[in-house]
């Protein structure tokens, strides 16, 4: 596994580093020794999939706070999405800094986004699938969350939103 820092402290890229033969290809999803040796003590406590019918799925943007703040490492199994992490920590030099990539089926790559940040999806095909490592339990009592368009941060989305819950339309601006 390759880890690339980004300019958010504590955001990886996580590149795999895949077998390959004429059955196909292996690669490690995760490894709790890899992420150790990068400073990510990441203990895996819920696992997530989130499987999106339409292109244009906008999930986000979302955080626990507290105890209950979590660490992620999100996937795109099947399909595109243009994720996006914001630094909410105060004390960081990157706060209210914003950061977007593409995780998509054919790169393979991971992204992990530490405590205190937030983080929101739009899928960019139809049927796509993601799937994230969570280093605590969903707690509905101290989740957060911040308007994807919220003029703080002036968030720049590659295509249309089109599909977006009533939840996710209704979090407040920074």
């Amino acid at each position: 596994m390759i880890f690339l820092k980004q300019k958010i402290k504590g955001v990886f890229l996580i590149k795999p580093e895949p077998y390959k033969d004429e059955r196909g290809i292996f690669r490690r999803h995760y490894c709790k020794n890899e992420f150790k040796n990068k400073g990510l003590n990441v203990n895996v406590e819920q696992c997530n999939v989130s499987e999106n019918t339409h292109k244009g799925t906008l999930r986000g943007f979302h955080y626990q706070t507290g105890s209950c703040a979590e660490a992620k490492t999100l996937s795109c199994i099947k399909g595109r999405i243009y994720d996006v992490i914001v630094d909410l920590r105060p004390k960081s030099r990157t706060f209210k800094k914003w950061i977007g990539v593409e995780l998509n089926e054919k790169n393979r790559i991971s992204v992990h986004i530490p405590k205190g940040c937030a983080n929101a999806f739009l899928t960019l095909k139809n049927n796509s699938i993601i799937h994230y490592y969570c280093s605590n339990k969903y707690n509905p009592k101290k989740e957060k969350g911040l308007r994807y368009n919220d003029p703080t941060f002036k968030f720049k989305w590659p295509i249309n939103i089109k599909y977006i819950s009533d939840k996710d339309k209704s979090h407040l601006n920074f």
